[in-house]
This record gives C-alpha cells, structure tokens and sequence, in this order.
C-alpha cells in the first residue's frame, strides 16, 4: 500500500480528496481523464461520478484537445483552489518542522535514561 500525502492525512481519504492532491501536485500541468485516474489512484467510473462536481465548481479548465482527449488542468484562478493550493503548501511546510520537534522530543526522552 502507498504511503498517504500529507494533504490526505489532513483531509481524510476519499476519491476526491485523492484527485485533488494529485492536481495540487500536478498545479499548472494539464492530463486527460485517464491519466488523471491512474495517476490519483482512482476509478475510471469513480471518477467520472465526481467529475460533474469538478466542472460544476471550476475545479477544472479545459486547456486543449489532442485527436479525441482533451485535456485539463487545475484552475488556479479559482479563489476556492487558491485557497486548497495555501493549504497544501502550508501543509508541507508544517511536516518537516513537526517532525523535528518529534524527534526532539524523542531524544529528550532517550537522555532521561
């Protein structure tokens, strides 16, 4: 089993919570329907459920079409995606220095015994 994102652990596990990491990691590249589900760990037809509610909130813009995929990309003018985008790089801002103080912590511990 793959180790969870931080944005995942944050947010919790759903398929879309996991199609929305993987654009927030992707930010600025553009991926058709397939690579999306492959890449984001999810369905095809799980996908295709959720991706009324990604149009139907600006999650996504169609950036070009390649014979018959057309392609997408996250909509980083949207304010709500803006805002996820924060989050995310606050999020893996936090990690590392979380980690620190852990192992701080731990190591405290070790010099008591």
């Amino acid at each position: 089993m793959r180790e969870q994102s931080i944005f995942l652990r944050f947010v919790g596990d759903s398929p879309m919570a996991r199609v929305l990491d993987y654009l927030l990691s992707i930010e600025g590249l553009d991926f058709c329907i397939s690579d999306l589900a492959d890449n984001a760990h999810v369905g095809r037809a799980t996908l295709y459920r959720i991706w009324d509610s990604l149009i139907e909130h600006e999650v996504l813009v169609p950036t070009r079409t390649i014979g018959k995929a057309k392609l997408f990309k996250l909509n980083d003018s949207n304010p709500k995606i803006k805002k996820l985008i924060e989050l995310d790089r606050l999020l893996t801002l936090e990690s590392p220095r979380k980690r620190a103080k852990e192992q701080e912590l731990l190591e405290t511990e070790a010099d008591k015994f």
